[in-house]
């Protein structure tokens, strides 16, 4: 099993939602973020002072799959989102050492 642990822009949620539901992923966790990557923020003018914005607001969103599902996932979700400019965001994939559904005390991939 692996954890797939994205960082996404906050517009591109609703589209790995759907990318997600139509590989028969339902299980997710979403998090409001804020962070920074290469880009270092940026900076806006009102009124004519300057601002500078350094954490800028992403969408975490977590999910547990088998692991033959993850090439395909993560794929679909890289080419789909991806507008080549300066903060798309991450993918970070995590081994998972075990799963238990406490509902049913399923263990292991029947837990996911």
């Amino acid at each position: 099993m692996k954890k797939i642990e994205m960082y996404i822009r906050p517009e591109k949620l609703e589209t790995v939602k759907e990318i997600l539901n139509k590989s028969e992923i339902f299980g997710l966790t979403v998090t409001m973020v804020s962070g920074c990557g290469r880009q270092k923020g940026r900076k806006e003018f009102y009124r004519g002072a300057e601002f500078s914005f350094n954490l800028l607001p992403k969408v975490k969103v977590e999910t547990v799959v088998h692991d033959d599902a993850v090439k395909d996932v993560v794929d679909k979700i890289t080419e789909t989102i991806r507008t080549g400019q300066v903060g798309d965001g991450k993918i970070f994939i995590l081994d998972v050492l075990d799963a238990v559904k406490i509902r049913t005390g399923e263990k292991g991939e029947d837990a996911i």
